[in-house]
């Protein structure tokens, strides 16, 4: 499956691609939220372009637990303007992290070439229209109040993300622009997430490509008994572990390193990459 996305040529079975985390927010869980300051995220976007990364993530809000919304006013105050220097310095395509359809409009005003909804799209069923209108990417990830599931964690994780697909399909969104996401760490126990990952190869029956962001996330700090600034090598254990079970994208905040991992991984997993 190979699709076209921001310019730039996907081809999911080819290899693994790395997304570059940009939090422009005071109070991201993983302590990288530069809150305004957009001259600090443009720098730290094409830094980690120049590090590997072959995409970016913009993001406004924080999803932390606990984390206090914001308005959509103050959402597009700060992340429309790096969103636009992304897009013309970085040379990579440029994603935004929203589940809200006037920020998502704005961004991709902006040129952003991706929409990456937390919610996949139960909040704003508006935005598949957006992404088949606009020719954009669209990642549809896993996610629900609450920890309790009525059945099989993985059945009902995969029956979130296929519905989501279907609705995305019948906005117009070609399959292979549509990306799924566990949602790791998103309505699920630190027990969750780890069956999670241990089932990985599950989510492969979808047929889309998988992206997967477990950078810094407290199911490794609670294992480990680790803050989130010595999360680094447990992250980079559940980078490796979710390449060699099928993930094409790894969503993280420290891409030199996780690329080099990224690229012993592939070389083990999908044959015939070097």
């Amino acid at each position: 499956m190979i699709a076209e996305i921001g310019g730039k040529r996907f081809d999911w079975s080819s290899r693994t691609y790395v997304m570059g985390i940009v939090n422009v927010t005071p109070d991201s869980f993983s302590g990288d939220g530069l809150g305004n300051d957009a001259d600090a995220a443009v720098a730290q976007g094409t830094r980690m372009v120049e590090q590997g990364a072959d995409l970016l993530d913009v993001g406004g809000e924080s999803t932390r637990p606990g984390h206090v919304p914001v308005s959509v006013a103050e959402e597009v105050s700060r992340t429309e303007a790096v969103v636009r220097s992304l897009v013309r310095e970085s040379g990579v395509p440029v994603s935004i992290d929203t589940y809200k359809q006037e920020v998502a409009e704005l961004a991709v005003a902006a040129g952003a070439t991706i929409l990456n909804d937390v919610w996949g799209l139960t909040r704003s069923a508006a935005l598949a229209e957006l992404a088949a209108r606009e020719g954009c990417g669209l990642v549809l990830m896993h996610n629900q109040d609450g920890t309790e599931y009525a059945r099989d964690l993985l059945e009902e994780v995969k029956a979130f993300l296929s519905g989501a697909v279907a609705r995305a399909r019948s906005a117009g969104v070609p399959a292979e622009r549509i990306i799924v996401d566990p949602g790791i760490g998103f309505g699920k126990t630190a027990d969750q997430n780890w069956e999670v990952m241990r089932r990985f190869e599950e989510l492969k029956g979808l047929g889309q490509p998988i992206l997967v962001g477990t950078s810094r996330k407290s199911f490794i700090g609670k294992l480990l008994d680790l803050p989130v600034e010595d999360r680094l090598e447990g992250t980079m254990a559940t980078v490796v572990a979710s390449v060699l079970r099928g993930a094409d994208i790894v969503r993280v905040h420290d891409v030199a390193q996780m690329t080099r991992a990224v690229r012993v991984a592939d070389r083990i997993g999908r044959p015939g990459h070097a």
